[in-house]
């Protein structure tokens, strides 16, 4: 059974999952669902199509599923997840998607810190660490593992690779490759993400095959596809090996290099 405080406002048509706690003075919509164990500490407001999934925890002043900052946004029904085990922390906002069904994504086992900002459409990965202030446009992509250092902006459509670490108060206007380590202005790639990888229970070969492959992409003077071509050829294949391609191939916006 949930524990709504007298003080808080729920919506009887909000979906409460066993266990789930509502603090004083927080705010839950009628399309809002809450997983087994959720906690609203206070103060907080949950609106729109938003499902937050099992031990959830959201700290005072954050806003979850408001209406996209779009000015394309007409009121379609949009959706926000938040997957198992993620913190939201003070004042943190993520919005609803812009486009009809669309969804914006924050996956499992995340640390959304204070004041950061996750906007329409964007995804972001399982395991991601936001820290304060960091802000995420619309449509960008934040994949598994990647830590954004504070005050970060992320430009739309860009994206973070697995694994990638950005320096606090750098702007991110391209995207960074998975695996790396990027700060500076502009930002620029300053080595792989070794004892992060190391952290995460990569192996020393593998570790040695990403270094490799990090020369080739960033310091071999190459083109994008050229590097990609002898990134195949030189490195033993491996799955990590194959995002990295992939990723410098599908860059929309082009690599931070």
């Amino acid at each position: 059974m949930a524990d709504v405080h007298a003080l808080a406002v729920v919506h009887p048509a909000a979906r409460l999952g066993a266990g789930a706690r509502v603090g004083p003075f927080c705010w839950v919509g009628p399309d809002v669902s809450l997983g087994e164990g959720a906690v609203l500490d206070s103060n907080v407001r949950i609106d729109g199509h938003t499902t937050l999934g099992a031990r959830v925890r959201v700290h005072a002043g954050a806003v979850l599923g408001g209406p996209p900052q779009d000015l394309k946004f007409r009121g379609e029904t949009t959706y926000l997840t938040i997957g198992d085990d993620t913190v939201i922390r003070e004042g943190a906002t993520a919005n609803l998607a812009s486009e009809e069904g669309a969804t914006t994504r924050i996956g499992a086992s995340c640390l959304i810190m204070a004041y950061a900002h996750v906007a329409h459409n964007t995804t972001v990965g399982d395991h991601v660490i936001l820290a304060n202030g960091v802000q995420l446009a619309g449509y960008v992509t934040i994949e598994d593992w990647a830590i954004l250092g504070g005050l970060t902006p992320v430009h739309q459509f860009a994206r973070v690779g697995a694994h990638a670490m950005v320096g606090g108060g750098c702007r991110v206007s391209q995207d960074v490759a998975p695996y790396t380590r990027a700060a500076g202005e502009p930002l620029t790639p300053i080595g792989l993400n070794a004892i992060g990888l190391a952290r995460r229970g990569f192996s020393p070969e593998r570790i040695a095959e990403l270094k490799l492959a990090y020369r080739l992409l960033f310091r071999s003077g190459l083109r994008v596809e050229e590097a990609a071509a002898r990134m195949r050829a030189e490195v033993p294949p491996s799955p990590e090996l194959e995002h990295f391609v992939s990723f410098a191939l599908g860059s929309r916006r082009g690599l931070s290099r």
